[in-house]
């Protein structure tokens, strides 16, 4: 079991955070760019904690450095199915996090939960970063 997903099924942020490189980029399923570094990558992390429930991974597949972790959840009711795409360095920190997710209506209730959240991401970003 790839220790990222170990973290998120026990629900350590610690843990979470602690794998993941400085420079890590993390692509959102429901936004456009990326976000680039580790204090907004962990206040997303732990926004997605909060919005979806029933959270459970399906599959895990790896190939060398490259991991896609298959998960399940319900976010404001609607059941939601994807993937975590993870790159790790030479260090074995996550340096790329892509997310993909279906169908459209679970991804569109996502995109609403997590934008109502965006400012308390922000916030903590920026606790994290000391500013």
């Amino acid at each position: 079991m790839h220790p990222f997903r170990k973290a998120v099924e026990s629900g350590d942020h610690a843990a979470m955070a602690a794998l993941l490189a400085d420079d890590v980029v993390f692509t959102s399923p429901v936004a456009f760019k990326p976000y680039p570094g580790k204090a907004i990558t962990s206040a997303i992390l732990r926004a997605v904690m909060r919005v979806f429930t029933d959270f459970h991974y399906v599959r895990e597949i790896a190939d060398g450095p490259n991991h896609a972790l298959v998960f399940e959840a319900k976010v404001d009711g609607k059941a939601i199915t994807g993937c975590d795409f993870l790159h790790l360095d030479a260090d074995g920190k996550i340096d790329d996090f892509m997310v993909m997710v279906r169908p459209l209506s679970a991804a569109t209730a996502l995109a609403e939960a997590m934008g109502a959240q965006f400012e308390q991401i922000q916030r903590e970003a920026a606790a994290e970063l000391g500013h």
